[in-house]
Order: structure tokens, then C-alpha cells, then sequence
């Protein structure tokens, strides 16, 4: 797994606090390498913006990435943009994957899909201890087929662009 980095991000990527999300975005996320994440996450990580179906600590966060990596197996993420402030290190990124795996409910559809996010995680002694993070998920939603439009909503909309 590789993640796309643009020129700026390489001489952000020699600071410590971007370092262990840089990890965490190609080994953890893109390769499922758990061990990893064992060693870059704080014991008391905190998730302040928790996913459906997880908790806001450490064990959530693991569960998550262990069932984004079940639901997309070739999950990886393209990086955009990063900016360190202190402690803080806000990235703009895009993930992608093939649905091939159960997610929220939703049987495997084999599509590519690709949604955006932004997270600011806060980087302390090395380890990762906190988050607060965007997904679009709706639009992930949407390309698994997990969500539409009302029929009378769609209808509605159609009708004002005719």
C-alpha cells in the first residue's frame, strides 16, 4: 500500500508529531498492521468524534480499523494536505477501497468506492491521543447502495430541475 503525498508533505513528514500519523495512515490503515497500531496509539486515546458501532477509546478505534480493513480489503488513503499546529496535525485525505466485506449493514457490492475526510489527531511523546475527525459518509453510503433519496424527496428534486 502507498499513500499519494504532494511535495509539501514531505518536509512536514520529519516532524514528530506528523510522523506517527504518516505510520498510522500507510501501516495501519492501508496494510492492517495491528502491531503497529499498538505502538503508535496512547493507552488513553480518546475519539471524540467515535464511528457508528465503536467506542471513544483505543479498542474503538482498532475495532473500526479492523472493520474498514474486513468491508474494503485494499483500503488506502490518498493524502492531500497536512498541517501541523503544535501537538496537532491536521490531514485532508481520500479513501478508497472495493467493498467486499459487510459494512453498516450493507452485503458486499464489489464497487469501488472513495470518500473524503478530515481529522485533526494530537501527537504527545510520540503517540497518537486524540481525535477529532469528519468522514463523508453519506457519500460512502450512497456508492454501497446503503442510502438514497426518499422516493417523494428524488421526485421533488427532479421536478425543480425540469
Amino acid at each position: 500500500m502507498s499513500v499519494k503525498r504532494s511535495s509539501s508533505l514531505f518536509s512536514l513528514s520529519k516532524t514528530k508529531s506528523v510522523c506517527p500519523l504518516l505510520r498510522n495512515t500507510e501501516e495501519v490503515q492501508g496494510s492492517g498492521n495491528f502491531d503497529v497500531f499498538d505502538e503508535l496509539f496512547a493507552d488513553a486515546f480518546i475519539d471524540h468524534t467515535p464511528q457508528p458501532g465503536t467506542t471513544p477509546d483505543k479498542a474503538g478505534v482498532r475495532k473500526l480499523y479492523a472493520y474498514l480493513r474486513v468491508a474494503f480489503p485494499d483500503f488506502h488513503a490518498d493524502i492531500h494536505w497536512q498541517l501541523a499546529d503544535g501537538d496537532r496535525v491536521t490531514t485532508y485525505k481520500t479513501y478508497h477501497g472495493t467493498h467486499q466485506g459487510p459494512f453498516l449493514g450493507v452485503a458486499p457490492t464489489h464497487r469501488k468506492i472513495h470518500f473524503e475526510t478530515v481529522d485533526v489527531m494530537r501527537v504527545q511523546n510520540g503517540k497518537i491521543t486524540d481525535h477529532w475527525g469528519v468522514a463523508n459518509l453519506l457519500s460512502l453510503m450512497q456508492q454501497v447502495g446503503g442510502w438514497s433519496l426518499p422516493a417523494e424527496v428524488a421526485s421533488e428534486q427532479r421536478s425543480k430541475i425540469d
